[in-house]
């Protein structure tokens, strides 16, 4: 896919152009925003996405289309779990509802920095070294098992990560716990970082070390580095919006991580099949292309992205609300119907094959 330079231009700039807008508009009025205003925004995002993705359909073809929206259908999914990670900073920090939407944005607009440079790096990898396939397909294997093993979902603690440890021992850091700037200024007249600076610090780095399992994912999709990079660009652009829409209905996507594990797991398959399509490993098949190695092609692709999604949310929804109407039955005195309730889910989900429900309930 040959992307002249004008066009990259032009999406760096409305990019920077968006977020800058983004950016004044939080800056004047600090606000925890309403679910209206978020649906609004949500909607917009995804749509420019889907104008996008028509856009390089009539340009490009179906098949580059195809590769755009199933990469970017694949972050925006795996961008949602980020969301379960943010809650706990914004709650480990004690950060005003207010000032959220600030410390989103600037932790958004590092990681789409940050995202940019891995996307570089490894589209550099993807087209010298045919071998790199295998290697992203075994970091989607791990992440997969550790995603039904739901280490990737302990919310219960936030541990801080090196970054954050070196900001607070290197950096002159002030003690009160004002979050609305970045910087203040001492009583002695020296500029001091504030906790805000940390709380960015604390979203942008984990954005990043989940990147270190979104970028082999959507590279399992498309090798285009224009694709790529803007797959990853409209999933980020919403994600402050879509954080403040789901908030408390995040906890009901109870088997969201099956669902990821299920997409991470297919797109490490995918991976490795193109890697020994393409084989100049030595001690594989001599050195050779495996030739029986099937291509998947990106339909088949976009079709169990969605469908894993779709089964995953639509079970998650209906275990919640019959937990809640088992509760409601426990809280009647009727343990006959709240057992009932209890088997009934159980059974529901052993025939999706989700197994034990991750929530305890």
């Amino acid at each position: 896919m040959n992307v002249p330079i004008w066009a990259w231009i032009a999406t760096i700039v409305a990019t920077v152009l968006l977020m800058s807008i983004d950016f004044v508009i939080v800056a004047r009025r600090p606000h925890a925003p309403s679910v209206r205003e978020s649906t609004i925004w949500v909607s917009f995002y995804i749509s420019l996405a889907l104008l996008f993705g028509l856009g390089i359909w009539a340009v490009r073809g179906s098949d580059y289309a195809g590769q755009f929206i199933a990469g970017w259908v694949t972050e925006y999914s795996l961008s949602v779990d980020n969301l379960f990670v943010f809650i706990i900073i914004m709650s480990r920090f004690a950060v005003p509802r207010q000032y959220q939407q600030k410390i989103l944005l600037i932790g958004i607009a590092l990681a789409l920095v940050l995202r940019a440079l891995f996307i570089a790096a490894g589209s550099a990898l993807v087209h010298q070294f045919v071998w790199t396939f295998y290697i992203f397909g075994a970091v989607l294997f791990v992440t997969a098992v550790r995603l039904l093993r739901h280490e990737d979902n302990d919310n219960s603690e936030f541990r801080e990560n090196a970054a954050i440890r070196w900001s607070r021992r290197l950096l002159p850091m002030s003690a009160t716990g004002d979050h609305s700037r970045l910087t203040t200024r001492e009583p002695s007249g020296r500029r001091v970082f504030t906790p805000l600076f940390i709380v960015v610090i604390a979203i942008g780095t984990t954005d990043v070390l989940f990147a270190l399992d979104s970028i082999p994912a959507i590279f399992g999709l498309t090798v285009e580095p224009y694709l790529v990079l803007t797959a990853n660009v409209f999933a980020l652009m919403g994600l402050r919006q879509l954080y403040f829409l789901l908030g408390g209905l995040l906890d009901r996507l109870k088997y969201l991580a099956f669902g990821l594990s299920v997409i991470l797991a297919f797109i490490g398959v995918k991976l490795v099949l193109q890697a020994l399509a393409g084989n100049n490993v030595p001690f594989i098949n001599g050195g050779d292309p495996v030739t029986w190695a099937p291509h998947i092609p990106i339909w088949m692709s976009l079709t169990i992205i969605v469908g894993a999604l779709l089964v995953t949310t639509v079970a998650s929804l209906v275990s919640t609300r019959r937990d809640q109407r088992r509760l409601a039955a426990t809280d009647q005195g009727d343990p006959d119907r709240a057992d009932e309730l209890a088997h009934a889910d159980v059974r529901f989900r052993t025939t999706l094959g989700l197994g034990t429900d991750r929530k305890g309930s």
